[in-house]
């Protein structure tokens, strides 16, 4: 079918349905609703969809659309609740399961008649993540199968006043405000301040004040030591701040300044950095509370990079907010990288146990250095450092386990591995376009390996989102892992093992270093490297260059100019 996407932001979810669809062998365009309803209006005239679906949606749809076709609205809650919070409550309330609903548009907001509903687990993490990985995978399920109900036609949507006959139980939930969401750090247990935090962690943030300067909270994490008077600052660790509680302490990882608060730089940033700003000259006095990479099980901290060993297989886990890399997470994340080759394993498996796998590079902090320019450049050479170390290791075998969406260098990052596992309701973005940048990380060498010259150009050219399946079908996944976001760690561990006890292993390994040689004499490395860098410089330093206008666009959430499809680019944080 002819099927078109209103969408406020082709964010996570929205990507997802679009690239789903599209794997149907459904012809699939997108609106961007964000700068009101006459985009909606001509694109529909325009495009003349059969069916129009909206996966993310923070205003209704004109009802003059609505009126005149079938509109399928997605809502993150279960049959019967109505409301702009859905997901907020549920995590307030400690709700042990919850759904995704899909339901016709009409005049009452979310009361239309249902096509679909998908119940899911509540998952103990952030916001953010359960709805990039549980919330996601219910709202696909309802998605197609609303989609297959309505083009296979005969089938009657329930009306919600129904269900099975009796009443169906309406829960109407007011907007979820900071007035809710406050923490109250001298009588709100450390459990209560995580549930507040996590129910806030990308978006809206929770409201506080730190050093006299109202700032959002973003993410939070436990800490099992380190102690204070309810509310101080205890410490710091790799861009986070520990905060004590009345029973405990927390660690939160960003900052986001108020708007309008006079701070030239109100987005999402690390903790330490906002601190620091703030503090001027002085800087921030607090302890650095380093961990070392070989963090205990037991230990119930937080930090963003941990090795384990299994035996043969050495686990190098990264998980770094919105998935964003900047400079400093990248010499971090390399010199852990080295800390694992010096183990003695013959597979090495990198990635996140769930969420986000990575984006590339870190756009906020770039956007808040005193020099872009110059900080894009530090940043996506940091890059190149670590993508080039995967790259150039030959004495064991490296797999990238995708539990989450990659984009540009993330995704890039990844192909540099020898094998490239995904769980199935991952979304790649492989490309640069979008952010006006030529691109860097040796994609010019990794993505024409795995998927031919032809098909990387067009990727790059398309800038569209490609789910698993389809990244699969290019040569850019090697395995397709069907699990629950909460299994995929578990499943990963035990086929990493199956690799490692392979008996044709060590033979893998000598050809993969007689491969990674006669490569070498091909075409070294370095010279991708060179000519990648020569274009991503231009762009750097020209301050003319689209890159800047986009990136301070982006990062800002300032409207799209485009009704086209945006896929995130490098450094997105969604």
């Amino acid at each position: 079918m002819e099927i078109l996407l209103v969408a406020s932001a082709f964010n996570s979810l929205s990507q997802r349905v679009y690239a789903e669809l599209s794997d149907q062998g459904h012809r699939v365009d997108i609106v961007l609703a964000a700068q009101g309803d006459d985009p909606v209006r001509a694109a529909v005239r325009e495009r003349r969809p059969e069916l129009i679906i909206a996966p993310m949606l923070r205003t209704a749809l004109p009802e003059d659309v609505w009126r005149e076709h079938t509109c399928l609205v997605v809502h993150p809650g279960p049959p019967g609740d109505r409301g702009p919070s859905s997901l907020d409550w549920a995590i307030a309330e400690r709700a042990p399961r919850w759904g995704v609903t899909v339901f016709q548009a009409e005049a009452a907001m979310d009361a239309g008649d249902i096509w679909a509903a998908e119940p899911f687990a509540v998952a103990p993490v952030g916001k953010s993540d359960l709805y990039r990985n549980e919330v996601s995978d219910a709202a696909v399920s309802a998605v197609l199968l609303a989609v297959h109900r309505y083009a296979a036609g005969g089938y009657t949507p329930r009306p919600q006043r129904h269900d099975s006959g009796a009443p169906l139980h309406i829960v109407r939930r007011d907007f979820f405000r900071q007035e809710r969401r406050r923490v109250d750090w001298p009588n709100d247990s450390t459990e209560a301040v995580l549930r507040k935090l996590r129910g806030a962690d990308s978006q809206p943030g929770v409201l506080d004040e730190l050093l006299g300067r109202e700032v959002f909270l973003h993410g939070g994490h436990p800490e099992d030591r380190l102690r204070g008077r309810p509310g101080e600052l205890l410490a710091t660790r790799a861009g986070a701040v520990c905060r004590a509680t009345r029973d405990g302490a927390v660690w939160i990882p960003e900052l986001r300044p108020r708007k309008h608060s006079g701070d030239p730089a109100p987005f999402r940033r690390p903790a330490a950095s906002v601190l620091d700003s703030f503090a001027g000259p002085h800087k921030l006095d607090l302890t650095e509370a380093a961990v070392p990479f070989e963090l205990p099980a037991h230990r119930r901290t937080w930090t963003d990079i941990r090795y384990r060993q299994r035996g043969e297989v050495g686990f190098l886990n990264f998980s770094f907010p919105g998935g964003a890399m900047s400079t400093d997470q990248c010499r971090r994340l390399l010199t852990a990288y080295e800390h694992a080759l010096a183990r003695p394993t013959s597979v090495l498996v990198l990635g996140s146990d769930r969420d986000f796998f990575s984006n590339g590079i870190h756009l906020n902090v770039i956007e808040a250095a005193a020099d872009p320019a110059e900080e894009s450049w530090r940043n996506i050479n940091a890059m190149d450092d670590l993508v080039e170390a995967v790259l150039r290791t030959t004495d064991r075998l490296v797999v990238a386990a995708l539990a989450g969406n990659a984009a540009a260098g993330g995704t890039m990052l990844a192909l540099a591995a020898d094998q490239v596992w995904c769980r199935t309701g991952a979304v790649l973005n492989p490309h640069y376009r979008r952010m006006g940048l030529y691109g860097s990380e040796f994609w010019t060498y990794t993505l024409p390996r795995r998927a031919g010259a032809d098909t990387a150009r067009r990727l790059m050219r398309e800038a569209l989102p490609l789910s698993s399946a389809s990244a699969a079908r290019l040569g850019l996944v090697d395995r397709l892992l069907i699990t629950a976001p909460g299994e995929f760690a578990a499943e990963v561990a035990r086929l990493a093992a199956d690799l490692a006890a392979a008996p044709g292993l060590r033979h893998r390994i000598a050809a993969k270093a007689a491969a990674r040689r006669a490569a070498e004499q091909a075409q070294p490395l370095a010279a991708y490297r060179r000519a990648e860098l020569a274009r991503m410089r231009a762009a750097f330093f020209d301050p003319e260059a689209p890159y800047h206008a986009l990136r301070s666009a982006f990062v800002r959430k300032e409207p799209a100019a485009s009704t086209r499809p945006l896929a995130p680019p490098a450094g997105a944080v969604r």
